[in-house]
């Protein structure tokens, strides 16, 4: 038999309902999702070349690249903590990675309405 991976995951515990581990993996799914959709806005402002300053298009893009590989990588972490609590039966971690995404989302969103006004 294979060894599933990662080991600190799956060696604690015991075997959780099969639904709830799915449905972790559905929203690690959707959070890489949206992951891509921040980096496809990145790319976006880039070709399109808005907003015509330069420097705020290029801070945007740069970071919106950078967010979602940031993304990416929680998401990562965050599936295999909850899998772990799940498999030992304790609390679920907090939702730090909502509080980045929309603290991310404001700041972009105010320097774009500078850039635009």
């Amino acid at each position: 038999m294979t060894r599933r991976r990662p080991q600190w995951v799956y060696d604690a515990g015991e075997e959780p309902d099969p639904r709830f581990t799915l449905a972790n993996e559905r929203t690690f799914l959707a959070w890489v999702r949206t992951a891509l959709a921040i980096l496809a806005g990145g790319v976006a402002l880039h070709a399109l070349g808005l907003p015509e300053t330069d420097w705020v298009r290029n801070l945007l893009a740069i970071a919106l690249v950078l967010l979602g590989a940031v993304v990416t990588a929680l998401a990562m972490v965050r599936w295999a903590r909850i899998e772990r609590a799940m498999r030992t039966r304790t609390a679920l971690p907090a939702f730090n990675l909502g509080l980045l995404l929309t603290g991310a989302v404001i700041v972009g969103a105010v320097l774009l309405a500078f850039a635009f006004a």
